[in-house]
């Protein structure tokens, strides 16, 4: 009779009349009457708040990491740390708080991990206030355990309460959102840095409590169809699910990452190069430049997360596009580096971004339907782990490179994106519409 209940829940798009204002069902059962329009619009702001914050207690702090290195008297690679250890610990914590969130509930799990994300930023400001940089690159690795439980399990939430073209629509939204992130978090930072260069570790804390507050007031998380599994089985059956999927699985997670890896580094490298003769950009209108390949993903990724609807066939389209946008446009970056023209370079990293943004919310989507409520927490929380490990990474390996030479820059990143073009090519093939 369960099993029963959970097709009807995975029907084919076919049937699904969103556009005629029918409210599906979510895995819980059926939704209220009020969930189609306000109650919904409402839903998508409080789910798209969580990587919205996410984004901007990190992002923030990139166009401050030159003043950073200054004031505190810290080199390029200690301030790279500042991004790479909070996104370390959270890539390693996310799989504990996913399989925390199936055995007991979301926003169990998320309501604790925004507050020990707001409170540790408070910490990691003071840090800076006392110029202990030991105080704060620790309180950044303890805000990476607080992000663990908030994206990746907004992730799964969104997979529980919606199917077929809204949930694409949702995870669509939730990327659109981590983009948005990214692309005012560097005017943000830029603008709190003209009263301090660490203000912007006192003012994420604000933000995190509007969305603690957004997750506890306007989100209602369907009950569970089914008691939890005992740990030994719920990996078990993760176990399965990696044999039977783990051959597109893996390549998409790998797509992910590399997607990620590639844009903060990309924004570590426009941060330090925008500063540098002969652009000479600082403060605030750095801030705006490093927004502008940033905007082109967000665009992007919305507009793709509305229209796929779980279309495999044009997913599979779209996921190849976005993968060619990215070697063509970061290939060409190799050439362009020596003409000293801020224009070209800007252009061709904003073609990598939308390509980017057309790449993302097909992967998400595909990865957070291919398993049932029970084990989704888990899958996108491995997922979202290799996504913040490809973060945590990027500043670091660029600053690497760059000590190098910039070409090695970008002759990297096109060889990486070249092979993962190849393995979605091969490897991840949806067809039709996806159930």
């Amino acid at each position: 009779m369960q099993n029963a209940k959970d097709k009807r829940l995975k029907l084919s798009f076919e049937n699904e009349k969103d556009n005629a204002g029918r409210a599906e069902p979510s895995a819980g059962g059926k939704r209220k009457k009020g969930d189609v329009g306000q109650d919904r619009i409402w839903e998508f702001i409080a789910i798209a708040s969580v990587p919205l914050v996410l984004v901007l207690g990190n992002s923030m702090l990139v166009p401050v990491l030159p003043q950073m290195q200054q004031e505190m008297g810290i080199s390029k690679f200690q301030s790279s740390l500042v991004i790479t250890l909070f996104s370390v610990t959270a890539g390693l914590i996310i799989p504990f708080a996913g399989y925390l969130s199936d055995r007991y509930s979301r926003k169990g799990i998320m309501i604790p991990s925004l507050l020990i994300y707001g409170l540790a930023g408070i910490l990691a400001g003071f840090g800076a206030v006392w110029n202990s940089y030991g105080v704060m690159i620790t309180a950044r690795a303890i805000q990476g355990i607080g992000a663990a439980g908030t994206a990746p399990i907004a992730m799964a939430l969104a997979g529980d309460l919606y199917s077929g073209a809204t949930e694409s629509k949702a995870l669509g939204l939730t990327e659109a959102a981590n983009g948005t992130g990214k692309v005012i978090s560097p005017i943000l930072g830029s603008l709190f840095a003209l009263i301090v260069w660490y203000a912007a570790f006192f003012a994420f804390p604000v933000f995190c409590f509007l969305s603690l507050l957004a997750v506890i007031f306007l989100l209602t998380e369907p009950k569970k169809d089914k008691p939890a599994p005992k740990f030994s089985a719920y990996m078990e059956s993760i176990g399965r699910i990696m044999k039977d999927k783990g051959h597109w699985l893996i390549p998409a997670f790998f797509a992910g990452s590399l997607a990620l890896f590639i844009l903060f580094g990309v924004l570590f490298y426009l941060s330090d190069v925008l500063e540098a003769p002969p652009y000479s950009i600082d403060g605030v209108p750095k801030g705006f430049i490093l927004a502008i390949p940033l905007l082109g993903m967000v665009i992007t990724s919305y507009t793709t997360g509305a229209m796929i609807k779980k279309n495999g066939t044009l997913m599979r389209w779209l996921m190849n596009i976005g993968l060619a946008l990215m070697v063509i446009s970061l290939g060409a970056c190799i050439f362009v580096l020596n003409m000293d023209n801020m224009y070209v370079l800007i252009t061709l990293l904003t073609i990598s971004s939308i390509g980017t943004g057309l790449l993302l919310p097909c992967l998400n989507t595909m990865i957070t339907g291919s398993v049932e409520r029970e084990q989704r927490g888990m899958i996108t929380s491995i997922y979202s782990s290799l996504r913040f490990l490809g973060v945590a990474f990027g500043p670091p390996l660029f600053s690497w490179m760059m000590d190098i030479s910039h070409a090695i820059v970008f002759i990297s990143v096109t060889s990486l994106s070249v092979i993962a073009l190849g393995l979605i090519y091969f490897m991840v093939k949806p067809k039709g519409r996806l159930a």
